[in-house]
């Protein structure tokens, strides 16, 4: 038995932490938290102070009892837990449920998983900082409280199995209020009037009216007095300029920039970085710190003047805005600055790069620009033209790294400006008026969300992942990426004195990847803005971050600042429970010209759908689902009666209809009495006959692939291939086959007795197989 046990929370690091301990050290992991509040019972005692009732999660029994055997052998008890709140807590619950002695355990923390880092730790113990634990608590006692309380009311006023959150609830507000500005918001046009001038040996100089021009009239006045009008450089400006490097990551601006350069979502992101984090390739990636430690800046220092000479050396030391940082923490860096790359999967390695980029380029210098304006004359006009350009004179960082932009649109490149003299007068080769239209605030993807919560000082970065998965696993928001809609424009050419005015057409509103809120996504921000404004308030929910904090510093007392939320937010879900009708979740859109019945949208168990009739007539109502696209807010009463256009007959194949529908399991094409499933890609009011009946011979393929063997003599017994190996269809139940048969070779005999005998019963495993949980949440 070894003198010292180190606890950790998962096996990645317990392997990483290992290689620097001796002989005397035994790692070993908690596979995360040990204790929770059970699930479907409160487990919290309002009345004693809000007393939390902590239990031994079932997968964690196993785990829990082999610790506590390996903690009664040692001398000393290490808890090596993450050096954050949950970190922290893991660290108390193992001390609780193991049953610690204090005179032998120690806490140590570390920001990186380095040999100096843990041998720096081991020597420098502290005890468990009960005041972290208690901030901790109060987030999960607080969110337990908002979620039991709110819940059963939402299940009673709108329907079953619905969920509110005090974080997640923001978050959908957030979403759901920016799909309602989207949708009101009126496009207005103005027009961009660029000029082209030609200036002999293949140099073009480009120049634009610095203002867009309200209305085609005023455009083409405009236009009009350009005719044979002289043009002249009337100024040049030439000015220094310089660019400064983005500050090394925190896990908000991880989460944007690889959303941004690698495509990844948020939770990828985090599971990603935790893997960098726990081989020991990174320090602690939940940090909302821009700090570097000195010794991590002279380790830079050094890269750069190895690779690019003293010049580009520029050691700098950010600050963060955020008052709630953690400065004693450090951004997102490498852990070796000299390891440039590292073995892994390629995604490891991509963040890893991203990483490394980041945090060499913030201890780069300036890049230092010269920028030219050359403003432009008009003989006809008070208005000038004017031509930018940009002329790097030195790259400095951006010889490494560049930063992204959420903007959609690509920023146009800033080119260097011709030689241009004052005076100098110019021939214009054309003139190009485009119409142009204002575009609503964009729609929010999983970075930009994270980057909006962050602002508003809602969440921590230890929430930012769970929280945005939570509203896509509930059904509240979907990610999903949208085809544009053909918007016409004008374009006015003026070109040897003359104008030619043309309509063009360009792809509008193309999304990709963004969050859209769905139909029980509002329909529950609705009640919950009605009934408890407070929980979905931007500023009351990031006061109660600020207390969570205040708790964390030994400034406030947990369950007084419970207390002090819990008296109002009680009071309202009793009032809300007595006086709130049960929430409308349909809307009247008309009546139906073929019958004269009422035409409604609802929100039912299996999603939105329209509805012909109500159940009070004598026939039977029609019902038809909603798009994916569509809101019950929003739909028209032409729209809902398209709907009810399905199932529709596309044409004939094999002297058999073809059919597209929408049915309980989404779209599909029905032939022979056969489904086929339509994709996304593939909408059944306008799929075409000839993609169809691809579908249909492809789904023939598959089939007869899946097929091994049938019997005529009972059509219900099937030998089948699947996912994993053949196995045996009987009656809508399928059968292992066992191994080493040969699936061809069974008779309809040899079926019958496996479908009659009993699977034997699995021994129960000895050692738990629960894997650590790679996204914290509080």
């Amino acid at each position: 038995m070894s003198k010292n046990l180190v606890i950790v929370e998962s096996p990645a690091k317990a392997k990483t932490i290992e290689k620097y301990l001796g002989k005397d050290y035994m790692v070993k992991s908690s596979y995360g938290h040990v204790r929770d509040l059970p699930k479907g019972d409160m487990a919290i005692d309002i009345d004693n102070g809000f007393e939390p009732k902590y239990e031994v999660t079932s997968d964690k029994k196993q785990v829990v009892s082999e610790l506590k055997k390996l903690a009664k052998g040692a001398e000393t008890v290490w808890l090596a837990t993450d050096d954050d709140r949950e970190g922290e807590a893991i660290s108390w619950h193992l001390k609780e449920a193991l049953k610690l002695n204090e005179a032998n355990t120690r806490r140590i923390v570390f920001h990186e998983i380095t040999k100096n880092a843990i041998v720096n730790a081991i020597q420098s113990p502290r005890g468990i900082d009960l005041d972290l634990v208690k901030a901790q608590q109060a987030r999960r006692v607080l969110d337990r409280l908002v979620g039991f309380e709110i819940s059963p009311v939402l299940w009673r006023k709108i329907k079953g199995g619905l969920s509110a959150g005090r974080v997640q609830s923001v978050a959908v507000r957030l979403v759901v209020e920016r799909e309602r500005d989207i949708d009101k918001f009126e496009p207005k046009s103005s027009y961009k009037v660029s000029a082209e001038f030609d200036l002999g040996n293949g140099k073009v100089l480009v120049a634009e009216l610095p203002k867009r021009l309200a209305t085609r009239e005023e455009t083409l006045a405009f236009l009009e007095q350009c005719k044979g009008a002289q043009f002249k450089i009337e100024n040049l400006e030439v000015k220094p300029g310089k660019k400064s490097p983005a500050a090394p990551f925190t896990t908000s601006t991880l989460q944007q920039e690889a959303s941004r350069k690698l495509g990844f979502s948020v939770s990828q992101t985090m599971t990603l970085a935790q893997k960098l984090y726990e081989s020991g390739m990174i320090t602690y990636m939940r940090t909302d710190s821009v700090n570097l430690s000195e010794e991590a800046i002279k380790a830079v220092a050094i890269q750069i003047k190895n690779a690019y000479g003293d010049k580009y050396v520029q050691t700098r030391q950010y600050k963060t805005k955020s008052k709630s940082a953690q400065e004693a923490h450090e951004a997102i860096r490498p852990t070796d600055f000299s390891r440039h790359d590292i073995n892994g999967a390629r995604n490891e390695q991509r963040l890893y790069e991203l990483i490394w980029k980041r945090a060499v380029a913030s201890q780069m210098a300036d890049a230092k620009l010269e920028k030219t304006t050359a403003t432009i004359n008009i003989s006809t006009n008070e208005a000038k033209l004017v031509a930018t350009g940009e002329v790097i004179k030195f790259d400095g960082f951006l010889k490494l790294y560049i930063e992204s932009t959420d903007d959609d649109q690509e920023e146009e490149q800033k080119k260097m400006l011709p030689p241009l003299n004052i005076g100098q007068e110019l021939s214009l080769d054309h003139m190009k008026a485009t119409e142009r239209f204002t575009r609503p605030a964009a729609r929010f993807t999983e970075a930009s969300l994270v980057k909006q919560l962050e602002e508003m000082g809602i969440g921590r970065p230890s929430t930012y992942a769970p929280t945005i998965s939570t509203i896509q696993k509930r059904g509240y928001a979907i990610k999903e990426s949208k085809e544009g809609k053909p918007r016409n424009y004008q374009e006015m050419i003026l070109t040897d004195n003359e104008i030619k005015e043309s309509q063009k057409t360009e792809i509008t509103g193309r999304e990709k990847n963004k969050l859209f809120p769905t139909n029980i996504g509002m329909v529950v921000n609705d009640f919950l803005n009605k009934y408890f404004p407070n929980i979905v308030d931007y500023s009351f929910t990031a006061k109660v971050e600020e207390q969570f904090d205040q708790i964390a510093q030994g400034e406030t007392i947990w369950n007084e600042m419970l207390k002090g939320f819990y008296k109002g937010f009680h009071e309202t879900v009793e009032q809300t429970k007595s006086n709130a009708n049960k929430e409308a979740t349909q809307r009247v859109l008309g009546t139906d010209p073929k019958s004269g019945k009422p035409i409604s949208v609802k929100l039912g168990k299996f999603g939105p759908y329209a509805q012909i009739g109500t159940m009070e007539d004598e026939e039977k109502p029609q019902y038809a689902s909603l798009r994916k696209d569509q809101y019950i807010e929003s739909i028209t009463l032409e729209e809902a009666l398209e709907l009810f256009k399905l199932p529709r007959e596309i044409g004939s194949f094999e002297d058999k209809p073809v059919l597209a529908a929408i049915g309980k399991f989404g779209p599909y094409i029905r032939h022979d009495n056969k489904f086929v499933s339509l994709g996304k890609e593939h909408d059944p009011h306008t799929v075409e006959l000839d993609v169809a009946i691809e579908l249909i011979k492809a789904k023939r393929e598959a089939d007869a692939k899946k097929t091994i063997k049938v019997f005529d003599e009972n059509p219900d017994v099937k030998i089948l291939n699947g996912r994993w190996g053949p196995y045996i269809s009987y009656q809508k139940k399928n059968y292992k086959i066992p191994k080493d048969t040969e699936a061809a070779s069974l008779s309809l005999e040899d079926c019958m007795k496996i479908i009659e005998t009993p699977p034997a019963k699995k021994a129960k495993k000895k050692t738990t197989t629960s894997k650590a949980k790679s996204t914290k949440s509080e």
